[in-house]
């Protein structure tokens, strides 16, 4: 199982890399292995307001649906374009091309954990 240990995660298995004032999102590997083939991305709207531990987006798998949600609160400022036409980057590589958004913050994030605590949670 790859955990980036310089990332931020939740336990809703959603990860975030902080650029600045700017959280880059996507779903950690277990999350994509635990979905199988994913076949289907649905994603906010640049400009929509996330509210953190809301419901952001889902994911469509040939095994399941799942739900996203929002681990941290702030405007969307880029979606993933090559995940509308090519949905499996978020199991080939969820750490790179198959990130999703781009947000920027509008308030510290309450809930995420490290690494670590990410692993044990597992």
């Amino acid at each position: 199982m790859n955990i980036p240990a310089d990332l931020k995660y939740c336990e809703t298995h959603e990860w975030v890399r902080m650029e600045g004032e700017t959280a880059v999102i996507g779903i950690t590997d277990f999350a994509q292995d635990q979905l199988g083939d994913v076949t289907f991305v649905e994603l906010p709207a640049v400009g929509a307001t996330l509210i953190e531990g809301s419901e952001m987006g889902s994911v469509e798998s040939v095994k399941a649906a799942s739900d996203l949600f929002a681990p941290v609160s702030g405007k969307v400022l880029e979606v993933n374009p090559a995940l509308e036409s090519s949905p499996e980057l978020l199991n080939s590589d969820p750490y790179g091309q198959g990130w999703m958004l781009k947000v920027q913050l509008t308030a510290k994030p309450a809930t995420l954990i490290t690494a670590e605590e990410y692993q044990k949670l597992l």
